[in-house]
């Protein structure tokens, strides 16, 4: 099961948290991709939640109890969405080797949890020491020739494979979009 998300994104950390704790037995690949060029895509040139007030309220208002419910930190951010570009990049190379899903829940709490601003250096550096990394040295390779162009590949992949939103959970090409088909996802994936 492979598992798309934006670092920006509301229930990307819902689902970050929830994927983390559920004994499902399935490989499971973590996708980092950017909503941005999605959204313009569709000639929108911020979050649906931003373009529609009803639909925002109740997102944030969701938000809130599905915080609750899974017991984990929720702020809401004093900016939305925030840029999570810097940390996108960081994310697609951390997901190549194994302290990415880490990565990714962890600035995604920092984002949700502790209104904290993503794209600045002392955040993320503060996310990869946490992780006992080299901050400088993972920053500096995911602006390397090799890393700084894949964000945007996996972005145009996405796009190619219909992803219109995050999270999105791909098993075998079928689509589940949304925190709330985790269990859908995981369902095709053993029936499969």
């Amino acid at each position: 099961m492979q598992v798309w998300l934006d670092l920006a994104s509301t229930y990307s950390y819902l689902a970050s948290v929830r994927i983390a704790h559920i004994p499902i037995g399935l490989p499971v690949t973590w996708r980092p991709f950017t909503l941005g060029p999605i959204f313009a895509a569709q000639g929108w040139t911020t979050s649906p939640f931003n373009l529609q007030a009803a639909k925002g309220a109740y997102m944030w208002r969701d938000m809130e109890r599905s915080a609750v419910a899974l017991g984990i930190p929720f702020t809401k951010p004093s900016v939305f969405p925030r840029n999570s570009v810097p940390a996108m990049k960081i994310a697609v190379l951390g997901c190549d080797r194994e302290w990415g899903p880490a990565f990714c829940t962890a600035v995604l709490r920092a984002n949700f949890g502790e209104d904290r601003e993503i794209a600045e250096a002392s955040v993320i550096d503060e996310v990869l020491s946490d992780l006992e990394l080299d901050a400088a040295a993972v920053r500096a390779e995911s602006e390397s020739p090799e890393w700084k162009g894949r964000l945007r590949a996996q972005t145009e992949e996405a796009a190619r494979r219909g992803i219109f939103g995050a999270p999105t959970f791909v098993v075998e090409g079928e689509l589940f979009w949304g925190n709330d088909r985790l269990e859908e996802a995981i369902a095709w994936a053993v029936k499969g």
